[in-house]
């Protein structure tokens, strides 16, 4: 090679190093490096962030409605449709489940809660947050592509909102919408999900709206490692992982810590012990409602008081009174992942509240461990004849909402629902229990022994089947039972 080429071929090759370094050293810094994969790396279990297109040369418009921008999504994603008209969040129903012999598909459009009590009959205003357009009453078209609202889940503009029915809100933008579409954020799915129940932080307690930008105080998962909802709420096809206890019969779509985590995580085997009868989330949880305050009761019986001013957090006429309450520490029970459901028409309890999804498994149950929730405590309607939980007609013609007549809205309800209404009505006590799983908090802030054990412990251990603290008893392992913590 002759010496005046040498300096040319040496140039050639730093010019490639500096073009390599130009795309790799941004690689490096921005996208986690999951591989080759390291045994027992959380990271592992998270997937990974393929980004996303462009799309604001594909969706010129103009859109005159929802279902416009539908059509012209489902040009390029024709399975999309399919996918989403079978997925839980459209049809707000899970596969039947078989139920004293019957099969049930159970889910959020046929439940009775102690919040807004139910879906059917109040849909307008309820389906405000339904992955679709237009569902106003019960002849609804589920099989219609068109109807999907692709928006509420990939729009991240400021361009758009719900409105009743779950159309789009006066002065939507659906082209600015449409263009800006990607994956989901946890503002996406939190305008439906942190706002349940009719406000922020109303039901869940471990979701809410500083869940949006959180830091780690709130949540180490997405404050500190910026996560998204559907790093862990996986989907295959629009089927979305994760269920509730709430609006589910079974556990089939469970999401499980061990999905990213090992089971025995500790470096201390007295914790790792823990793990067999104690729920990751009932020390690494110690609080929720860490910000914004969460509704802990709720009391139908007082609505229709004019003398009562309005306040989101007290009273309000059309809904009655409220106990909000932050930094709530959790209630601890025995869980297995589902729950006995209170189904409507099921006859109410005699003997103390009636318990709408209780959750199974105690201690004898070796596949049940000890869980961390919020009870949501109500007085609602009930017929005195029948013996029954009520669903009223709240919104539109002859809601309570509108006339403030329980006797109209429990009736035109009863027709709604098939319950029927004897014409007699009272208000009873429920309860509902909501799993506590967000708001994990970092390590050095998990609960310690002396939470839980000694004087002042936070468990209730007779209420949770043991003799006395299982410190100083040994737990499970006295009682004789295989597997047990402690």
């Amino acid at each position: 090679m002759g010496r005046e080429q040498r300096p040319a071929r040496r140039d050639l090759l730093i010019g490639l190093v500096a073009i390599l370094a130009v795309i790799l050293i941004p690689l490096v810094i921005f996208v986690p490096l999951r591989s080759p994969a390291t045994p027992g790396d959380p990271w592992n279990g998270v997937p990974e962030d393929l980004g996303h297109v462009d799309h604001t040369a594909l969706m010129p418009g103009p859109y005159e409605t929802g279902q416009d921008v539908t059509k012209a999504c489902l040009e390029c994603h024709p399975d999309a449709g399919d996918d989403m008209l079978h997925s839980e969040h459209f049809t707000w129903l899970n596969p039947p489940v078989n139920v004293d012999g019957e099969e049930i598909a159970f889910g959020k459009a046929n439940a009775l809660n102690n919040f807004c009590l139910g879906v059917q009959g109040n849909w307008p205003k309820c389906t405000s947050c339904h992955a679709g357009y237009g569902w106003s009453d019960e002849t609804f078209d589920f099989n219609d592509p068109a109807n999907i609202d692709c928006l509420v889940c990939h729009n991240q503009s400021d361009a758009y909102a719900k409105g009743d029915s779950g159309n789009p809100a006066e002065g939507s933008d659906l082209v600015a919408a449409a263009q800006s579409v990607a994956n989901p954020s946890r503002w996406n799915c939190g305008q439906c999900h942190f706002d349940g129940g009719g406000g922020n932080g109303v039901k869940h307690g471990d979701l809410d709206d500083s869940l949006i930008y959180p830091d780690e105080t709130i949540d180490v998962h997405m404050g500190e490692y910026d996560f998204v909802c559907t790093d862990c709420h996986t989907a295959i096809d629009h089927q979305i992982m994760g269920t509730s206890t709430s609006v589910a019969l079974d556990a089939r779509n469970e999401i499980f810590c061990t999905n990213c985590h090992d089971a025995k995580p500790h470096t201390d085997e007295r914790l790792n012990g823990h793990t067999d009868a104690i729920a990751c989330q009932t020390c690494h949880i110690p609080e929720y409602a860490l910000k914004d305050p969460t509704k802990l009761w709720w009391d139908w019986s007082t609505t229709g008081n004019d003398n009562i001013p309005d306040d989101h957090y007290t009273y309000l006429k059309i809904k009655g009174s409220f106990v909000y309450d932050t930094n709530v520490v959790p209630e601890y029970f025995w869980n297995d992942g589902t729950s006995d459901r209170y189904l409507l028409g099921d006859p109410i309890s005699t003997d103390g509240p009636t318990a709408l999804n209780a959750p199974n498994g105690d201690i004898t149950d070796t596949g049940s461990k000890i869980w961390p929730f919020k009870v949501h405590r109500a007085k609602q309607p009930y017929d005195t004849e029948l013996n029954i939980l009520l669903q009223p007609k709240l919104a539109g013609d002859g809601g309570y909402w509108v006339d403030f007549d329980w006797s109209l809205a429990l009736e035109l309800g009863g027709e709604i629902t098939g319950t029927g209404f004897s014409g007699e009505y009272g208000f009873t006590r429920t309860d509902m229990w909501w799993p506590i799983t967000h708001m994990v908090q970092p390590a050095q802030e998990a609960l310690q022994c002396d939470d839980c054990h000694g004087d002042g412990g936070r468990m209730d251990w007779e209420a949770l089947g043991y003799p006395n603290d299982p410190l100083f008893s040994g737990g499970r392992a006295e009682l004789g039972l295989v597997g047990g913590g402690q």
